[in-house]
């Protein structure tokens, strides 16, 4: 299950260039996302939302969260073309997203301390 969430071969590769920051990176990560999806949240208009979708997809992509970012680009994409109609709905799917890979990440951190 794993795999369709994270790609964990950009995590070994974030960890062979973080080395002993890697596990300060992951807890980055995850305390920047959940101030990401308040700002897709308490977007008021289809800019602040593409603009809170794009940020949260690159930062998603760069740490390997294959789904989220997925998502957040179909997102973007939506608030770019300002179809509007159903993005509660999307939201909630990167809620749930997060929620499913947060516990991989804090595991990935704790594997990494143990290292």
């Amino acid at each position: 299950m794993a795999d369709t969430h994270l790609d964990f071969d950009v995590l070994s590769a974030l960890q062979e260039v973080m080395e002993d920051e890697y596990p300060m990176l992951l807890d980055t990560f995850l305390a920047d996302a959940e101030e990401r999806l308040v700002l897709l949240h308490k977007a008021d208009d289809a800019q602040q939302l593409m603009n809170a979708a794009h940020s949260f997809k690159g930062s998603s992509s760069n740490m390997g969260a294959i789904r989220l970012a997925r998502l957040c680009h179909e997102l973007e994409q939506c608030a770019k073309q300002k179809r509007l109609a159903g993005v509660e709905q999307l939201v909630g799917e990167i809620d749930s997203e997060f929620a499913l890979v947060r516990p991989l990440y804090e595991a990935e951190r704790q594997r990494a301390l143990a290292d």
